[in-house]
Protein backbone atom coordinates (compact mmCIF):
# COMPACT_ATOMS: atom_id res chain seq x y z
CA UNK A 1 0.00 0.00 0.00
CA UNK A 2 2.88 2.32 0.79
CA UNK A 3 4.27 1.81 -2.74
CA UNK A 4 0.87 2.45 -4.28
CA UNK A 5 0.46 5.65 -2.27
CA UNK A 6 3.92 6.81 -3.33
CA UNK A 7 3.18 6.14 -6.99
CA UNK A 8 -0.12 8.01 -6.76
CA UNK A 9 1.54 10.90 -4.99
CA UNK A 10 4.30 11.00 -7.62
CA UNK A 11 1.79 10.95 -10.46
CA UNK A 12 -0.17 13.77 -8.83
CA UNK A 13 2.96 15.84 -8.37
CA UNK A 14 3.96 15.28 -12.01
CA UNK A 15 0.50 16.32 -13.19
CA UNK A 16 0.66 19.46 -11.08
CA UNK A 17 4.14 20.29 -12.45
CA UNK A 18 2.99 19.87 -16.04
CA UNK A 19 -0.08 21.98 -15.43
CA UNK A 20 1.97 24.64 -13.68
CA UNK A 21 4.68 24.80 -16.37
CA UNK A 22 3.05 27.34 -18.73
CA UNK A 23 1.75 29.37 -15.80
CA UNK A 24 5.28 29.66 -14.40
CA UNK A 25 6.82 30.51 -17.76
CA UNK A 26 8.25 34.03 -17.84
CA UNK A 27 7.81 35.58 -21.27
CA UNK A 28 8.52 39.31 -21.32
CA UNK A 29 5.53 41.26 -22.60
CA UNK A 30 3.63 38.00 -23.14
CA UNK A 31 5.18 37.67 -26.62
CA UNK A 32 8.54 36.49 -27.96
CA UNK A 33 9.49 39.19 -30.43
CA UNK A 34 12.31 38.54 -32.92
CA UNK A 35 13.90 41.43 -34.80
CA UNK A 36 15.48 40.73 -38.18
CA UNK A 37 18.03 43.44 -38.89
CA UNK A 38 19.21 43.31 -42.47
CA UNK A 39 20.11 45.05 -45.73
CA UNK A 40 16.92 45.58 -47.69
CA UNK A 41 18.03 47.65 -50.66
CA UNK A 42 21.80 47.72 -51.07
CA UNK A 43 24.68 45.40 -51.97
CA UNK A 44 23.78 42.64 -49.47
CA UNK A 45 20.03 42.55 -50.10
CA UNK A 46 20.27 39.35 -52.18
CA UNK A 47 22.41 37.70 -49.50
CA UNK A 48 19.93 38.35 -46.70
CA UNK A 49 17.23 41.03 -47.17
CA UNK A 50 13.61 39.97 -47.40
CA UNK A 51 14.80 36.43 -48.01
CA UNK A 52 16.13 36.42 -44.44
CA UNK A 53 12.78 37.72 -43.18
CA UNK A 54 10.98 34.87 -44.97
CA UNK A 55 13.40 32.35 -43.44
CA UNK A 56 12.69 33.79 -39.99
CA UNK A 57 8.94 33.57 -40.59
CA UNK A 58 9.31 29.94 -41.69
CA UNK A 59 11.20 29.14 -38.49
CA UNK A 60 8.39 30.60 -36.39
CA UNK A 61 5.73 28.74 -38.39
CA UNK A 62 7.62 25.44 -38.27
CA UNK A 63 8.03 25.83 -34.51
CA UNK A 64 4.25 26.15 -34.23
CA UNK A 65 3.85 29.92 -33.91
CA UNK A 66 4.00 29.88 -30.11
CA UNK A 67 6.44 29.01 -27.36
CA UNK A 68 5.45 28.33 -23.75
CA UNK A 69 1.92 29.24 -24.74
CA UNK A 70 2.93 32.71 -25.96
CA UNK A 71 2.85 34.13 -29.48
CA UNK A 72 6.07 34.55 -31.49
CA UNK A 73 6.35 37.64 -33.69
CA UNK A 74 8.88 38.74 -36.32
CA UNK A 75 9.66 42.40 -37.01
CA UNK A 76 12.32 43.68 -39.38
CA UNK A 77 14.24 46.79 -40.39
CA UNK A 78 16.85 47.99 -42.89
CA UNK A 79 20.31 48.85 -41.53
CA UNK A 80 21.46 50.52 -44.77
CA UNK A 81 24.75 48.85 -43.78
CA UNK A 82 25.40 51.68 -41.31
CA UNK A 83 26.37 50.95 -37.72
CA UNK A 84 24.67 54.09 -36.33
CA UNK A 85 21.37 53.16 -37.97
CA UNK A 86 21.63 49.59 -36.70
CA UNK A 87 22.30 50.86 -33.17
CA UNK A 88 19.39 53.29 -33.34
CA UNK A 89 16.95 50.62 -34.51
CA UNK A 90 18.24 48.07 -32.04
CA UNK A 91 18.02 50.50 -29.13
CA UNK A 92 14.43 51.40 -29.98
CA UNK A 93 13.51 47.75 -30.43
CA UNK A 94 14.85 46.84 -26.99
CA UNK A 95 13.73 49.92 -25.05
CA UNK A 96 10.35 50.65 -26.66
CA UNK A 97 9.13 47.80 -28.88
CA UNK A 98 9.77 44.80 -26.64
CA UNK A 99 12.12 42.94 -29.00
CA UNK A 100 13.87 40.06 -27.23
CA UNK A 101 16.39 38.95 -29.83
CA UNK A 102 18.06 40.39 -32.94
CA UNK A 103 18.89 38.06 -35.82
CA UNK A 104 21.41 39.18 -38.42
CA UNK A 105 22.72 42.71 -38.92
CA UNK A 106 23.76 42.73 -42.61
CA UNK A 107 27.48 43.45 -42.22
CA UNK A 108 30.34 42.96 -39.79
CA UNK A 109 30.49 46.68 -38.94
CA UNK A 110 26.82 46.78 -37.94
CA UNK A 111 27.11 43.40 -36.22
CA UNK A 112 29.98 44.48 -34.00
CA UNK A 113 27.91 47.49 -32.91
CA UNK A 114 24.85 45.31 -32.19
CA UNK A 115 27.06 42.89 -30.27
CA UNK A 116 28.01 45.73 -27.92
CA UNK A 117 24.37 46.81 -27.61
CA UNK A 118 23.03 43.38 -26.65
CA UNK A 119 25.78 43.05 -24.08
CA UNK A 120 24.72 46.30 -22.41
CA UNK A 121 20.98 45.42 -22.59
CA UNK A 122 21.45 41.72 -21.74
CA UNK A 123 19.51 40.63 -24.82
CA UNK A 124 20.34 38.05 -27.53
CA UNK A 125 22.14 38.51 -30.86
CA UNK A 126 22.27 35.71 -33.43
CA UNK A 127 24.88 36.79 -35.98
CA UNK A 128 23.73 34.84 -39.04
CA UNK A 129 25.19 36.96 -41.85
CA UNK A 130 28.38 38.81 -40.76
CA UNK A 131 31.82 37.27 -41.30
CA UNK A 132 34.39 38.84 -38.98
CA UNK A 133 36.00 36.19 -36.77
CA UNK A 134 36.46 38.88 -34.11
CA UNK A 135 32.80 38.28 -33.16
CA UNK A 136 33.89 35.13 -31.33
CA UNK A 137 37.45 36.33 -30.76
CA UNK A 138 38.63 39.39 -28.89
CA UNK A 139 35.16 41.02 -29.04
CA UNK A 140 33.12 38.02 -27.89
CA UNK A 141 30.43 38.32 -25.23
CA UNK A 142 27.94 36.07 -23.43
CA UNK A 143 24.97 37.38 -25.44
CA UNK A 144 26.10 36.61 -29.00
CA UNK A 145 26.26 33.50 -31.16
CA UNK A 146 28.00 33.56 -34.55
CA UNK A 147 26.01 31.08 -36.57
CA UNK A 148 27.00 30.39 -40.19
CA UNK A 149 30.58 31.17 -41.25
CA UNK A 150 33.48 33.45 -40.40
CA UNK A 151 36.64 34.79 -41.99
CA UNK A 152 38.81 32.12 -40.35
CA UNK A 153 36.75 29.26 -41.85
CA UNK A 154 36.66 30.96 -45.26
CA UNK A 155 40.43 31.31 -45.17
CA UNK A 156 40.90 27.70 -44.12
CA UNK A 157 38.69 26.55 -46.98
CA UNK A 158 39.29 28.65 -50.09
CA UNK A 159 42.64 30.17 -49.10
CA UNK A 160 44.40 26.92 -48.29
CA UNK A 161 42.91 25.11 -51.30
CA UNK A 162 44.13 27.78 -53.72
CA UNK A 163 47.67 27.80 -52.28
CA UNK A 164 47.83 24.01 -52.42
CA UNK A 165 46.91 24.13 -56.11
CA UNK A 166 49.84 26.46 -56.89
CA UNK A 167 48.42 29.92 -56.17
CA UNK A 168 51.23 30.95 -53.84
CA UNK A 169 51.44 34.73 -54.45
CA UNK A 170 48.47 36.94 -53.55
CA UNK A 171 47.21 40.50 -53.89
CA UNK A 172 43.99 41.50 -52.11
CA UNK A 173 41.11 43.72 -53.20
CA UNK A 174 39.66 44.46 -49.79
CA UNK A 175 36.40 46.10 -48.71
CA UNK A 176 37.30 49.07 -46.52
CA UNK A 177 35.60 48.08 -43.26
CA UNK A 178 35.80 45.50 -40.46
CA UNK A 179 34.77 42.47 -42.54
CA UNK A 180 37.29 43.14 -45.30
CA UNK A 181 40.13 43.70 -42.85
CA UNK A 182 39.37 40.48 -40.99
CA UNK A 183 39.07 38.44 -44.18
CA UNK A 184 42.35 39.77 -45.61
CA UNK A 185 44.07 39.14 -42.26
CA UNK A 186 42.82 35.57 -41.87
CA UNK A 187 43.40 34.55 -45.49
CA UNK A 188 46.83 36.21 -45.51
CA UNK A 189 47.78 34.19 -42.43
CA UNK A 190 46.73 30.95 -44.13
CA UNK A 191 48.62 31.87 -47.33
CA UNK A 192 51.81 32.57 -45.37
CA UNK A 193 51.45 29.47 -43.19
CA UNK A 194 50.97 27.36 -46.33
CA UNK A 195 54.22 28.63 -47.84
CA UNK A 196 52.79 31.42 -49.98
CA UNK A 197 53.40 35.16 -49.97
CA UNK A 198 51.16 38.23 -49.83
CA UNK A 199 52.49 40.84 -52.26
CA UNK A 200 50.15 43.63 -51.26
CA UNK A 201 46.58 44.86 -51.03
CA UNK A 202 44.32 47.79 -51.84
CA UNK A 203 41.17 48.85 -50.01
CA UNK A 204 38.07 49.92 -51.89
CA UNK A 205 34.98 51.76 -50.58
CA UNK A 206 31.89 49.75 -49.73
CA UNK A 207 29.43 49.58 -52.63
CA UNK A 208 31.74 51.21 -55.16
CA UNK A 209 30.86 51.08 -58.85
CA UNK A 210 34.36 51.63 -60.24
CA UNK A 211 37.08 49.06 -59.53
CA UNK A 212 39.38 50.16 -62.37
CA UNK A 213 42.18 51.71 -60.30
CA UNK A 214 42.12 48.82 -57.82
CA UNK A 215 42.27 46.22 -60.58
CA UNK A 216 45.17 48.00 -62.24
CA UNK A 217 47.10 47.81 -58.97
CA UNK A 218 46.33 44.10 -58.71
CA UNK A 219 47.59 43.53 -62.25
CA UNK A 220 50.74 45.53 -61.56
CA UNK A 221 51.52 43.30 -58.56
CA UNK A 222 52.06 40.30 -60.89
CA UNK A 223 50.51 38.05 -58.22
CA UNK A 224 49.20 34.67 -59.27
CA UNK A 225 46.03 35.21 -57.25
CA UNK A 226 43.84 38.26 -56.81
CA UNK A 227 41.93 37.65 -53.58
CA UNK A 228 38.53 39.33 -53.38
CA UNK A 229 38.07 40.21 -49.71
CA UNK A 230 34.61 41.63 -50.29
CA UNK A 231 31.04 40.36 -50.69
CA UNK A 232 27.70 40.77 -52.44
CA UNK A 233 27.51 43.49 -55.08
CA UNK A 234 31.18 44.38 -54.58
CA UNK A 235 32.24 40.82 -55.42
CA UNK A 236 29.99 40.75 -58.48
CA UNK A 237 31.27 44.09 -59.77
CA UNK A 238 34.92 43.29 -59.13
CA UNK A 239 34.65 39.97 -61.01
CA UNK A 240 32.86 41.62 -63.94
CA UNK A 241 35.36 44.46 -64.19
CA UNK A 242 38.33 42.11 -63.76
CA UNK A 243 37.06 40.31 -66.87
CA UNK A 244 36.84 43.61 -68.75
CA UNK A 245 40.47 44.37 -67.83
CA UNK A 246 41.61 40.89 -68.90
CA UNK A 247 42.89 39.85 -65.47
CA UNK A 248 42.34 36.12 -66.02
CA UNK A 249 43.37 36.26 -69.67
CA UNK A 250 46.59 37.91 -68.50
CA UNK A 251 47.46 34.87 -66.39
CA UNK A 252 46.16 35.83 -62.95
CA UNK A 253 43.35 33.98 -61.18
CA UNK A 254 40.57 35.33 -59.00
CA UNK A 255 39.77 33.88 -55.59
CA UNK A 256 36.31 34.77 -54.29
CA UNK A 257 36.74 34.61 -50.53
CA UNK A 258 33.10 35.12 -49.56
CA UNK A 259 30.81 34.08 -52.39
CA UNK A 260 27.09 33.37 -52.19
CA UNK A 261 24.87 31.47 -54.58
CA UNK A 262 23.05 34.74 -55.31
CA UNK A 263 26.37 36.11 -56.63
CA UNK A 264 26.78 33.14 -58.99
CA UNK A 265 23.19 33.60 -60.16
CA UNK A 266 23.87 37.26 -60.96
CA UNK A 267 27.19 36.55 -62.70
CA UNK A 268 25.99 33.52 -64.69
CA UNK A 269 27.95 30.30 -65.13
CA UNK A 270 29.86 31.57 -68.16
CA UNK A 271 31.57 34.18 -65.97
CA UNK A 272 31.73 32.19 -62.72
CA UNK A 273 32.60 28.66 -63.89
CA UNK A 274 35.63 27.12 -62.18
CA UNK A 275 35.53 29.50 -59.22
CA UNK A 276 36.21 27.71 -55.94
CA UNK A 277 34.41 28.90 -52.83
CA UNK A 278 33.72 27.85 -49.26
CA UNK A 279 30.18 27.65 -47.92
CA UNK A 280 28.38 26.33 -44.85
CA UNK A 281 25.26 25.46 -46.85
CA UNK A 282 24.17 24.55 -50.37
CA UNK A 283 20.50 24.17 -51.13
CA UNK A 284 20.99 21.06 -53.31
CA UNK A 285 23.30 19.10 -50.99
CA UNK A 286 20.76 16.81 -49.26
CA UNK A 287 17.14 15.76 -49.60
CA UNK A 288 16.28 17.79 -46.49
CA UNK A 289 17.99 20.95 -47.73
CA UNK A 290 16.31 20.60 -51.14
CA UNK A 291 12.86 20.23 -49.59
CA UNK A 292 13.27 23.24 -47.32
CA UNK A 293 14.81 25.36 -50.07
CA UNK A 294 11.92 24.62 -52.41
CA UNK A 295 9.47 25.71 -49.71
CA UNK A 296 11.47 28.89 -49.22
CA UNK A 297 11.70 29.49 -52.97
CA UNK A 298 7.95 29.06 -53.39
CA UNK A 299 7.56 31.98 -50.97
CA UNK A 300 10.40 34.10 -52.30
CA UNK A 301 10.54 34.72 -56.06
CA UNK A 302 11.32 31.09 -56.96
CA UNK A 303 14.96 31.62 -55.91
CA UNK A 304 17.20 29.42 -53.79
CA UNK A 305 18.56 30.53 -50.40
CA UNK A 306 22.05 31.68 -49.54
CA UNK A 307 23.88 30.20 -46.57
CA UNK A 308 23.10 33.40 -44.64
CA UNK A 309 19.36 33.09 -45.25
CA UNK A 310 19.48 29.44 -44.23
CA UNK A 311 21.29 30.55 -41.09
CA UNK A 312 18.41 32.80 -40.04
CA UNK A 313 16.07 29.80 -40.06
CA UNK A 314 18.47 27.46 -38.28
CA UNK A 315 19.51 29.91 -35.56
CA UNK A 316 15.96 31.01 -34.76
CA UNK A 317 14.76 27.41 -34.47
CA UNK A 318 17.51 26.74 -31.94
CA UNK A 319 16.77 29.97 -30.06
CA UNK A 320 13.13 28.97 -29.67
CA UNK A 321 14.15 25.49 -28.47
CA UNK A 322 16.29 27.16 -25.80
CA UNK A 323 13.47 29.48 -24.68
CA UNK A 324 11.19 26.43 -24.45
CA UNK A 325 13.71 24.46 -22.42
CA UNK A 326 14.63 27.38 -20.15
CA UNK A 327 11.04 28.43 -19.52
CA UNK A 328 11.76 32.10 -20.20
CA UNK A 329 13.06 34.49 -22.86
CA UNK A 330 15.18 36.57 -20.45
CA UNK A 331 17.79 37.46 -19.41
CA UNK A 332 19.62 37.14 -22.71
CA UNK A 333 22.82 35.63 -21.35
CA UNK A 334 20.83 32.81 -19.75
CA UNK A 335 19.05 32.06 -23.03
CA UNK A 336 22.39 32.01 -24.87
CA UNK A 337 23.84 29.72 -22.19
CA UNK A 338 20.95 27.32 -22.79
CA UNK A 339 21.60 27.48 -26.55
CA UNK A 340 25.17 26.44 -25.85
CA UNK A 341 24.01 23.64 -23.60
CA UNK A 342 21.60 22.12 -26.13
CA UNK A 343 23.02 20.28 -29.18
CA UNK A 344 21.98 21.76 -32.53
CA UNK A 345 20.16 19.72 -35.15
CA UNK A 346 18.14 20.95 -38.14
CA UNK A 347 17.57 19.94 -41.78
CA UNK A 348 19.88 22.64 -43.18
CA UNK A 349 23.12 22.36 -41.18
CA UNK A 350 22.63 18.96 -39.57
CA UNK A 351 24.02 18.17 -36.14
CA UNK A 352 26.35 20.53 -34.33
CA UNK A 353 26.85 22.56 -31.20
CA UNK A 354 27.64 26.05 -29.93
CA UNK A 355 31.01 26.59 -28.25
CA UNK A 356 31.57 28.63 -25.11
CA UNK A 357 32.92 31.52 -27.23
CA UNK A 358 29.66 31.65 -29.20
CA UNK A 359 30.96 29.93 -32.32
CA UNK A 360 28.31 27.63 -33.88
CA UNK A 361 30.16 24.50 -34.98
CA UNK A 362 29.23 22.57 -38.13
CA UNK A 363 30.97 21.27 -41.23
CA UNK A 364 32.01 23.64 -44.02
CA UNK A 365 32.27 22.71 -47.71
CA UNK A 366 34.64 23.58 -50.53
CA UNK A 367 32.69 23.84 -53.80
CA UNK A 368 33.58 24.56 -57.41
CA UNK A 369 31.18 26.41 -59.69
CA UNK A 370 29.94 24.22 -62.54
CA UNK A 371 30.32 25.02 -66.21
CA UNK A 372 27.12 25.75 -68.19
CA UNK A 373 27.26 22.24 -69.69
CA UNK A 374 27.47 20.62 -66.24
CA UNK A 375 24.39 22.42 -64.87
CA UNK A 376 21.24 20.35 -65.43
CA UNK A 377 18.46 22.48 -63.90
CA UNK A 378 17.86 25.97 -62.43
CA UNK A 379 20.24 26.90 -59.59
CA UNK A 380 22.32 23.72 -60.18
CA UNK A 381 25.58 25.63 -59.70
CA UNK A 382 27.98 23.81 -57.36
CA UNK A 383 29.92 20.57 -57.26
CA UNK A 384 31.43 19.43 -53.96
CA UNK A 385 35.24 19.30 -53.80
CA UNK A 386 35.61 18.36 -50.16
CA UNK A 387 33.94 18.47 -46.76
CA UNK A 388 35.84 20.34 -44.05
CA UNK A 389 34.96 18.98 -40.57
CA UNK A 390 33.90 21.63 -38.08
CA UNK A 391 36.93 21.20 -35.84
CA UNK A 392 39.22 21.77 -38.82
CA UNK A 393 37.20 24.57 -40.40
CA UNK A 394 36.90 26.94 -37.45
CA UNK A 395 39.57 28.57 -35.33
CA UNK A 396 40.65 26.53 -32.28
CA UNK A 397 38.95 27.74 -29.12
CA UNK A 398 42.20 28.72 -27.41
CA UNK A 399 43.47 30.87 -30.30
CA UNK A 400 40.77 33.54 -30.65
CA UNK A 401 41.43 35.61 -27.55
CA UNK A 402 37.84 35.28 -26.29
CA UNK A 403 37.60 36.01 -22.56
CA UNK A 404 34.81 33.43 -22.19
CA UNK A 405 37.13 30.70 -23.45
CA UNK A 406 39.79 31.80 -20.99
CA UNK A 407 37.33 31.37 -18.12
CA UNK A 408 36.26 27.93 -19.28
Amino acid sequence: MSLARNLLAGAAALSMAIAAGPANAQISGDVVRIGVLTDMNSIYADINGMGAVEAARMAVEDFGGTVLGKKIEVVYADTQNKADIGMSVGGRWFDVDGVDMIAGASSSAVSLAIQTLVGSKNKVFLASDPASSDITGKLCNANTIHWVYDTYALANGTGSAVVQSGGDTWFFLTADYAFGYALERDVGAVVTKSGGKVLGSVRHPLNTSDFSSFILQAQASKSKIVGLANAGGDTINSIKQAAEFGVVKGGQKLAGLLVFISDIHSLGLDAAQGLQLTSAFYWDRTEESRAWSKRWGDRFRNRRPTMAQAGFYSSIIHYLKAVQALGTDEPGDKVVAKMKELPTDDPLFGKGYVRIDGRKMHDMYLFEVKSPSESKYPWDYYKLIRTIPAEQAFRPLDQGGCKLAAKN
